[in-house]
């Protein structure tokens, strides 16, 4: 039903969860171009950038694309990295997201996942996206 929209740094972790994932993706690009316009549910992928206070922990591209309203509303689901040394910041982007665009933050992950996390993952979202598929057609009815 939905599909994947992720933020990946220079690092390229998030990325690398992504491709292990094997799923289809898009992803937000790392300069100043636009963001894209978004036509279906999606979950968002987003790594933490946050320093030792919390602060900026959601990269500025991913601000922008859900400072478009529609793309906004069409964000089902949030999963977050990070990085464990981190403390209390390990994955407090997808936190933030989550709570700020009321959005259920469904998985964290470290780095760029182990094989445990893409197996977790795989299961979770077949699952939430099943269970979003019921309640539209429980809306349409």
């Amino acid at each position: 039903m939905g599909g994947l929209v992720y933020f990946s740094s220079a690092s390229g972790n998030t990325k690398r969860l992504i491709e292990k994932l094997g799923l289809p993706a898009m992803q937000v690009s790392r300069g100043d171009q636009p963001p894209p316009r978004l036509d279906e549910p999606y979950v968002l992928v987003c790594p933490t950038y946050a320093d030792g206070n919390g602060r900026n922990a959601v990269p500025k591209q991913v601000i922008r694309l859900l400072n478009d309203t529609d793309n906004r509303k069409r964000l089902r689901g949030v999963i977050g990295g990070g990085n464990r040394n981190f403390g209390e910041t390990f994955a407090l982007a997808g936190r933030t997201i989550a709570r700020k665009c009321n959005a259920p933050l469904l998985y964290r992950f470290e780095l760029a996942g182990t094989d445990q996390d893409i197996a977790r993952i795989h299961e979770g979202l077949a699952r939430f996206w099943a269970a979003e598929g019921e309640k539209t057609c429980l809306m349409q009815a």
